[in-house]
């Protein structure tokens, strides 16, 4: 079923005029303390749902589905779509958008503190979201780690947020939360955003990022890898000896650990890969250390 012409856009586009126009009537003003910035390009919300690969029957999660551009391009694609919107402002509107689509279920949530369980139940989900940008680090960090029922992840984020999920050890932005994704994960960037293509315009640009869901790749305890990776980006420009004399070892433990793993004791976290932070916690473990 097509939307209705209540949406305010031409046919379903939701442009940058129609968003315009849909949030004058609902006497919406978009909200800089939310990170608010609607997708006001109806070509690139298609585009989105492309390179998220979704089609008829997925179920894909919305977070943050504001005024609809992006729901009613998955609705289109023929997705059974769960669109959350935390601002009580919005949900109006977003209703409003989507009414013409029973396979769209708003909720009004806090994404932060969703009981994802009982919202996503058995099966298989992916995630296509414009992700507001105060919370987009926790969150998607959140679901990676903790809510497996989401196999795939397309997001957009500012461009900075999307070097952290991907970056490469010595790279800007490396650090806990990239390590985190690639416990669980790949990820990639797949498509550049200008700011141009969002009402209003921010002052960065965006990217898409995909994440797809795997096995851990490393075999090792994840609470005493994750103790060894956050101590070791705890303080930046000390080295991975510190790190571990911060975890408990002396100076010569820290340092015969590091050699075990063929890993010089002045090295840095951030010129570390993941194999090479489970090793460091692997021999922890093996000195008797518990995290």
């Amino acid at each position: 079923m097509r939307a209705s012409a209540r949406s305010g856009s031409s046919g379903n586009a939701l442009g940058r005029s129609a968003l315009r126009a849909l949030a004058a009537r609902h006497g919406i003003t978009p909200s800089k303390a939310l990170g608010q910035h609607f997708l006001a390009d109806p070509n690139l919300a298609r585009a989105i749902v492309a390179d998220a690969g979704v089609g008829a029957g997925d179920r894909v999660l919305e977070i943050g589905a504001g005024l609809g551009s992006l729901t009613v391009a998955l609705a289109e694609a023929g997705a059974n779509v769960l669109a959350i919107e935390f601002d009580r402002r919005l949900v109006p509107a977003l209703r409003d958008v989507v009414a013409g689509w029973p396979s769209v279920r708003v909720e009004e949530i806090d994404a932060m503190h969703a009981d994802w369980h009982a919202l996503l139940g058995e099966g298989v989900w992916r995630m296509v979201s414009n992700l507001p940008y105060n919370v987009s680090v926790p969150l998607v960090v959140d679901l990676v780690e903790g809510v497996p029922a989401i196999d795939r992840f397309l997001v957009m984020v500012q461009r900075e947020v999307g070097d952290r999920f991907v970056a490469s050890p010595g790279e800007d932005g490396f650090g806990p939360v990239t390590l985190r994704i690639a416990y669980r994960a790949d990820a990639e960037i797949v498509r550049r955003v200008s700011a141009g293509v969002f009402w209003p315009t921010p002052n960065v640009d965006s990217v898409l990022v995909r994440i797809e869901r795997r096995a851990p790749r490393v075999d090792v305890d994840p609470v005493a890898l994750f103790r060894v990776i956050d101590a070791g980006f705890a303080e930046r420009r000390k080295t991975m000896a510190n790190a571990l004399r911060r975890l408990g070892l002396d100076a010569a433990g820290a340092a015969a650990v590091l050699r075990r793993c063929d890993i010089d004791p002045s090295a840095r976290a951030e010129g570390l890969s993941l194999d090479e932070f489970a090793s460091v916690a692997d021999a922890m473990l093996g000195t008797g250390w518990r995290p």
